[in-house]
C-alpha cells in the first residue's frame, strides 16, 4: 500500500474551499433534476459554476473521461456520460462532481428524484443516504477502516439492498484518488489492508447501493457502469476529514 497522507489543519481548510464549490454545484444539479432536462445541460452548468470560482473540473480528461461530471440514471451505477438524453418523470439521477482548487480536491455525489418516484426508489435513496451517514459516523480517530466498511454493509443489507463491490471510495487531497481504498463491505482484502484512523486523514466515502443484486457491468462506451440485473442504483458521497473533534464533512456549500 502506498503511503497514506495526513493533512494539516490549514490543508484541510484548503480542501474545504474545493468542497464548498462541489456542494454548490450539487445544489444546482438538484434544482436542475426535472423532467425534460438534458443531462448535457447539467454538465455545462456544473462547469460554468466551477469556472466562476476559479476551480477546475477534476473528472474532465481523467483517464480520458469525456465530460465534466458523471451523471448516471436509474440502473446506471456510476460514471455515466452526460448527453442529449432527457430526464423523465420517475427517474432517479446520480450526479458525481469533483473539482480542484489550488492543488486540492473535493469530491461528492448525490442521487436526486426526478418528479414523483416510486416508493421503492424513494426507499433506495433514503437507505443509501443513511449508509453514507453511517460511514461518516465511523470516520473517527481510533476506529478502523474495516469497521467503517462493515457498518455500511450491515446497514444496507439489513434493509434488503446490496452494496456494489466493484467500485469503492478513496483517500483524497493533493490527488483525486489517494490511499486508502474505502470499501463499503468487508472481505479478506479489507482485513488484510486495514487502517487505523488518525487525525488528518481525508476520505471520499461513497456507498453505491443497488435495489437488486450487487453485480455490475460496464457498457460499450467504456465508462458507464450499470447493475447486472437492471435494478435501480443510488450513490451518495462526501469528502470527510477525520479530526480530534470528530468527522468534518468538507463538501457542503
Amino acid at each position: 500500500m502506498s503511503r497514506i497522507s495526513r493533512k494539516r489543519p490549514e490543508e484541510i481548510e484548503m480542501m474545504r474551499e474545493a468542497g464548498r464549490i462541489v456542494g454548490l454545484i450539487l445544489e444546482e444539479m438538484e434544482r436542475m433534476a426535472i423532467p425534460g432536462m438534458e443531462t448535457i445541460e447539467m454538465d455545462r452548468r456544473a462547469a460554468e459554476i466551477a469556472r466562476s470560482f476559479g476551480a477546475r473540473m477534476a473528472f474532465l480528461g481523467y483517464h480520458g473521461f469525456p465530460a465534466n461530471i458523471c451523471i448516471s440514471i436509474n440502473e446506471q451505477v456510476v460514471h455515466g456520460i452526460p448527453s442529449r438524453r432527457r430526464l423523465q418523470e420517475g427517474d432517479i439521477v446520480s450526479v458525481d462532481v469533483g473539482v480542484e482548487v489550488k492543488g486540492w480536491y473535493g469530491d461528492a455525489a448525490a442521487t436526486f428524484p426526478v418528479g414523483r418516484i416510486t416508493a421503492e426508489a424513494q426507499r433506495l435513496l433514503e437507505v443509501t443516504k443513511g449508509a453514507l451517514r453511517t460511514g461518516i459516523e465511523h470516520a473517527r480517530v481510533g476506529l478502523r477502516l474495516s469497521q467503517l466498511a462493515g457498518a455500511i454493509q450491515t446497514y444496507v443489507e439489513s434493509r434488503g439492498f446490496s452494496v456494489v463491490k466493484d467500485y469503492v471510495g478513496h483517500g483524497i487531497g493533493r490527488k483525486l484518488h489517494e490511499e486508502p481504498r474505502v470499501p463499503n463491505f468487508v472481505d479478506p482484502s479489507v482485513i488484510r489492508n486495514d487502517v487505523v484512523f488518525e487525525t488528518g486523514l481525508t476520505l471520499a466515502i461513497e456507498p453505491m447501493v443497488n435495489a437488486g443484486g450487487s453485480k455490475v457491468r460496464r457498457l460499450a462506451d467504456g465508462w458507464t457502469v450499470v447493475t447486472a440485473d437492471g435494478s435501480l442504483s443510488a450513490h451518495f458521497e462526501h469528502t470527510v476529514a477525520i479530526t480530534d473533534k470528530g468527522p468534518i464533512i468538507l463538501t457542503t456549500p
